[in-house]
């Protein structure tokens, strides 16, 4: 099959589904998804992997946008689980240097905390040495007034010192993509928008799952020799769906972010905030055009599709935030964006959310379908490989010979290797100067997408267009080449950070964007309409909280 990865070419993927029997069919295609398929196409195995809404809809584009072991974790005494993810941290800096990055993250302790400077000190050396002292920089600590020379916002009534230690951010999003890339590359095909609906079980064995096309209503039957659930959240729904008896493996957890503007809250650093009397970490993070601030942690029993920020969340993450930095002053009226998502977290007895262990469980059910639950998204790729080895056991001696060896230690993409990414940093003049734009619109492309950038830049709209609508538009247009972007929501929320980053979520650009894609996907006038009413009522429906704020919504 075809390497680019294209909307165009999704009626023929979703054609050849039906057409063989797959050595392993995967539902769900978020990041375990897409780690799954990357590891088992890259062995040689034949995968098809369907996902009923758009790649990384769910948890994986919903996170917090670290990659990290967890230093928390510490606490609940999870060494195996931190120095994995530790151990994981240091592999993805070189497989995807273009969408995980370093950061510093400052750690102020206040007296009547929970933790002292001594016993975090402690920690801090335990952390480093579970990274097998290979982090960015080593740790440093800071007296009060060291703490706040490095943030002035910080919180000086009764600060005693912080802790400064690396671990890294990451675009989450379209880290599920470039993986999800990488397995087309290998062999595997992966649509959107395809839902599964029930299983096929001649002799009480899955032997094919029946699907529909979410976008033409279409019915279809995936075969396989096995299949994987990477559903995430809904591995309770799927598991009931498809196999009707089900015992619920499942304690999901709500975690709702902000986002705000840089200049708003000028942070160079993370800063980590203890909300001490619920025993929860909170984050801020600057992350490329924004701050982000969460996350929450409480339990959340519902449909994963109806999560969404409430205002007790706004407020919640907001005076945690006038906690640490009241000089700030934020209000709701700052807050650019949120978004809101549910962690698979495994049910395993503990008292509350925040104490559930982020280990992962993957259950090899005898109807010939194996389940993964739980996780953090920083071990994706080992979780994934630990996956496609059980599923192996499934398959003959001969087979399980054949399919041992992966290949998922290489770089997401070919174009962008840590080599790569600096030689195309050292490009920016002279693109900008082949391509007639601007250095900041050249730079911006280089640091998303590495030696691809020539080819984006090929694309560019006609000058004329603003800056800004030339990049979105040209990032547009390769989204649908290379990503299967269906859609305008697909694009804003999950391939571009405007719904996030920008104070009127990109809506000024929607016109143009909507052009492009129309271009690109064949759409009618009536369409490419749709798809902006669509567009509009996302950002009312994700942010309706705002109203119980009275903040002015009508730039949508």
């Amino acid at each position: 099959m075809g390497t680019t990865f294209s909307a165009r070419d999704r009626s023929q993927w979703i054609r050849d589904l039906t057409t063989r029997e797959f050595d392993l069919v995967i539902i769900g295609g978020g990041i375990t998804g897409a780690g799954v398929a990357r590891d088992a196409a890259s062995r040689g195995m034949s995968v098809a992997l369907v996902e009923a809404r758009d790649f990384a809809e769910g948890t994986s584009s919903r996170s917090s946008k670290l990659i990290h072991g967890g230093i928390r974790y510490l606490e609940n005494l999870e060494f195996h689980l931190v120095f994995e993810a530790l151990s994981e941290r240091r592999l993805l800096f070189d497989i995807a240097p273009h969408l995980v990055h370093p950061l510093r993250f400052v750690l102020p302790l206040y007296q009547g905390g929970r933790v002292g400077m001594l016993k975090m000190g402690l920690g801090m050396w335990l952390y480093d040495a579970l990274s097998m002292f290979e982090a960015p920089e080593p740790h440093e600590r800071l007296d009060s007034v060291e703490s706040v020379e490095r943030l002035p916002q910080l919180q000086r009534r009764g600060l005693l010192g912080s802790y400064v230690y690396s671990d890294a951010y990451m675009d989450d999003d379209r880290l599920t993509l470039e993986t999800l890339r990488s397995a087309v590359r290998s062999g595997a095909i992966c649509v959107n928008h395809v839902k599964a609906v029930g299983a096929h079980m001649p002799q009480g064995r899955v032997e094919a799952i029946e699907c529909r096309d979410e976008m033409t209503g279409q019915t279809l039957r995936v075969s396989g020799r096995h299949f994987i659930s990477t559903v995430g959240p809904w591995t309770d729904i799927v598991g009931r769906e498809l196999l009707g008896q089900w015992k619920k493996v499942l304690r999901p957890s709500k975690g709702v972010h902000l986002t705000f503007a840089r200049d708003r809250l000028p942070l160079k650093q993370a800063v980590v905030m203890a909300a001490d009397k619920d025993k929860r970490i909170v984050f801020g993070i600057p992350r490329h055009e924004m701050i982000i601030i969460g996350t929450t942690d409480t339990d959340f029993p519902e449909d994963p599709s109806t999560v969404g920020a409430s205002s007790s969340d706004v407020r919640y993450l907001l005076n945690i935030a006038h906690e640490y930095f009241p000089g700030a002053k934020l209000t709701a009226e700052d807050t650019v964006s949120s978004y809101a998502g549910v962690r698979p977290l495994v049910h395993d007895g503990s008292e509350s959310e925040s104490k559930t262990s982020r280990e992962h469980l993957i259950y090899s059910d005898p109807r010939n379908i194996t389940f993964v639950a739980g996780g953090k998204y920083t071990t994706y790729r080992r979780m994934a490989e630990q996956t496609v080895q059980q599923a192996l056991e499934n398959f003959s001696t001969e087979d399980q010979v054949r399919f041992r060896l992966n290949d998922t230690k290489r770089a997401l993409h070919p174009l962008v290797t840590v080599d790569h990414l600096e030689r195309a940093r050292r490009e920016v003049g002279n693109w900008a100067r082949e391509f007639g734009c601007a250095e900041k619109i050249v730079q911006t492309i280089v640091e998303r997408h590495g030696f691809e950038a020539p080819e984006i830049l090929s694309g560019l709209p006609a000058v004329g267009a603003s800056d800004g609508a030339r990049l979105w538009c040209a990032e547009a247009r390769h989204a649908v080449a290379h990503t299967m972007c269906m859609g305008l929501i697909d694009f804003y929320v999950r391939r571009a950070p405007l719904f996030l980053s920008f104070r009127d979520h990109g809506l000024s650009l929607m016109p143009a964007i909507a052009r492009e894609m129309q271009k690109a996907l064949n759409w009618s006038d009536s369409q490419c309409q749709v798809q902006q009413d669509a567009l509009v009522a996302y950002v009312r429906k994700e942010l309706a909280w705002k109203q119980e704020f009275q903040i002015n919504a009508s730039n949508f």
